[in-house]
């Protein structure tokens, strides 16, 4: 086969089959340690290695955690669990804890079945001390086990002192890690470890394990601290609560046995929940002793079970005064909680596990709350009342907010549009609105919608490529009219100062099939909003709903019943039916549904699948890392009529990066 020639424009950028790095090892670590850690100090770094020696002490194997920031600022963590084995792998036939630390995606916490080295862990891509590793001037590890110590030392992830192997001697421990870290300040803000944000990470983590007890020594100040709880989670909260509860703390846990149907054995939620009146409320949650600063759906189970045990209660008692509609905010806007969940194989937003993703914590977590709730509520009326004082408190002051803005906008307020389904609520940071592609999918969205917070505004065909309409034409288009009167918000450019008073919505939701026609009226919608109503982007309000492209039916397995799955693309679905044939599902016994569209969809399913804020998957637009300029030079390149030379020559250079589904 002849090869081709090289192009001129090869030629020019220097582009060509050895421009392409192949990054080996740990080198991606170091090239973009962004992706893989927090670079504004190196906590997280030594949190990958305190949340090895925690996953030893939840998995039953270790009672003491000690961790000492030396003189020379460098970091040691010491546990008294399994050690890592330090034999030859079978496949690898290199030392295994070689391995842990050189190796990406190399550790015993995938197995998360029966039998596996860890069924509960924090621990998910084997990942995390290999970041530790490439990023550190130094590492040593130590590991006692089965008789003998074994050693070895790295450099920046690479091995400097070989694996070395002793017996053990009379009186030395008999097994457990010991690893001691020099990060290296070149790749963080400042080399300096927060002493706050570590204390309160390890004081955590003691609450969280009952009867573990975890040790910080400060070489330098000779201070110690050690934290030993035997109580859990409601001394933490109070002591960390401004202000004293309304009514006693709510404190239970819930965990699946091996009979039940829908969870694995052993998952469920430890909580504790405080009510206040003032202050700031006090808001933790883990999943598998993993902090999760940014929430997920195990705090949306939380919510959700509090606010369907509260409303239950209210409405046994007829206490709503007439008028007032209460939301889950209401309930939990004064709520204070830790919360500590078990989920056998939880999906993470990031590696840095800030927040999770698993769909099924929702169901997990208020499935054990709710009930829990509702009995304890009955058996404290007093409470109870109190309770339901203060979410009734709540909606009535966001009601009246809601009404200040409604006057606010006067008697010359527009004509809404007619094929506006309208949201109930007047409060805008609670409300949205969906720009849904078709009528038929617009039936299915207003019949599946919350009709307090979720209006529908249904667009027919493709809307208006408006990059080069003059604003004083633009409501010369009917769709584009309907829009900016259904938000409220006047067209305007990128230095103007458009008035927001009268924004109807505090999300702007395009919602579009999830096919090559549904992605290009995305693109025209966002150019509508980028050109004219770009304060909205700046502002956080406008958003992309992402539909599935497949639906899975799932048979019965074991005690599990017959489910439906659905996957956003192809990748979704792929590693759906991995984890079907993982679960010991026959080859083809599942059935693919492929959605056409949105029209496609029963109102149950877009509400499953879309438009339920718990379980929906909703990407802010935002400008990221480009200016104002940048980006609009670049939407100049694909929207505008006089740039056909220019989307030609993309299309030629960087055709073959996209991967599309026609």
């Amino acid at each position: 086969m002849a090869t081709p020639p090289k192009t001129s424009s090869d030629s020019a950028s220097g582009y060509s089959e050895g421009s392409i790095r192949v990054l080996k090892g740990l080198e991606p670590v170091k090239q973009r340690p962004g992706m893989y850690t927090r670079t504004d100090n190196p906590l997280h770094v030594i949190q990958e290695v305190l949340d090895n020696a925690a996953d030893e002490a939840l998995a039953g194997h270790g009672k003491k955690i000690k961790v000492t920031l030396h003189a020379d600022n460098s970091v040691s963590i010491e546990d008294d669990g399994r050690g890592i084995p330090f034999g030859l792998h079978p496949e690898e036939k290199a030392p295994v804890i070689e391995l842990v630390y050189t190796r990406l995606h190399a550790g015993g916490k995938f197995d998360k079945g029966s039998g596996g080295a860890y069924s509960f862990s924090g621990g998910l891509h084997g990942v995390g001390v290999s970041v530790t590793n490439a990023l550190s001037k130094r590492l040593e590890v130590t590991t006692h086990r089965e008789g003998s110590i074994a050693r070895l030392v790295f450099s920046g992830g690479d091995v400097i002192e070989p694996l070395e192997i002793r017996k053990l001697e009379a009186g030395e421990r008999k097994q457990g890690t010991t690893v001691r870290a020099w990060p290296d300040a070149k790749y963080f803000e400042t080399a300096a470890l927060p002493m706050g944000e570590l204390t309160h990470l390890l004081r955590s983590k003691a609450v969280l394990m009952p009867g573990v007890s975890v040790t910080l020594t400060v070489e330098k100040t000779k201070e110690t601290q050690q934290w030993l709880y035997k109580g859990g989670l409601s001394d933490y909260l109070m002591q960390t609560l401004n202000g004293d509860p309304v009514i006693p703390l709510f404190e239970g846990s819930g965990h699946a046995d091996k009979n039940a149907d829908n969870f694995a054995e052993g998952e469920g939620a430890d909580w504790c929940v405080a009510f206040t009146e003032d202050g700031q409320p006090v808001r933790e949650s883990y999943v598998n002793l993993i902090p999760t600063s940014a929430g997920g759906t195990h705090e949306s189970g939380l919510r959700d079970g509090l606010f369907t045990a509260v409303k239950g209660f209210i409405e046994l008692h007829s206490l709503l005064p007439k008028g007032v509609k209460l939301l889950p905010e209401d309930v939990f806007a004064r709520a204070s909680y830790v919360l500590s969940a078990k989920v056998l194989d939880p999906q993470f937003q990031g590696q840095i596990k800030e927040r999770l993703n698993s769909r099924d914590a929702v169901r997990l977590v208020s499935s054990f709350v709710r009930p829990a709730l509702e009995l304890w509520l009955n058996q404290h009326v007093d409470y109870g009342r109190k309770l339901a004082e203060l979410a009734i408190k709540a909606a009535q002051t966001r009601q009246r907010a809601g009404q200040k803005v409604e006057k606010r906008k006067g008697s010359g307020v527009a004509v809404l549009p007619g094929k506006l389904t309208d949201c109930e609520s007047k409060d805008i940071s609670h409300n949205e609105v969906f720009l849904v592609e078709g009528d038929s999918a617009g039936g299915s969205a207003k019949m599946g919608r919350d009709k307090e917070s979720q209006a529908i505004l249904p667009l027919r065909g493709k809307v208006l490529n408006t990059w080069e309409v003059e604003r004083d034409r633009l409501f010369a288009n009917t769709e584009i009219h309907d829009i900016s009167v259904a938000v409220g918000v006047d067209p305007h450019g990128p230095s103007d100062t458009p008035d927001m008073s009268g924004l109807r919505y505090g999300k702007i939701c395009i919602l579009s099939d999830a096919d090559v026609d549904g992605s290009h009226i995305q693109v025209l919608l966002l150019t509508l909003f980028f050109r004219h109503f770009p304060k909205l982007i700046e502002t956080g309000h406008v958003y992309v709903a992402k539909p599935p492209l497949f639906r899975v039916d799932a048979p019965a397995r074991g005690k599990k019943p017959a489910s439906k799955v659905y996957a956003l693309d192809e990748g979704e679905l792929t590693a759906t039916l991995d984890k079907l044939r993982k679960d010991g599902v026959r080859e083809g016994a599942w059935s693919i549904s492929r959605f056409k569209g949105l029209g496609e969809m029963s109102a149950e399913q877009l509400w499953e699948t879309t438009l339920n804020p718990d379980t929906r998957r909703l990407m802010q637009v935002q400008l990221g890392r480009f200016d104002f300029t940048s980006t609009q030079g670049e939407i100049t390149k694909l929207m505008g009529k006089g740039e056909a030379a220019a989307r030609r020559e993309l299309m030629e250079l960087r055709a073959d990066d996209v991967d599309i589904d026609v």
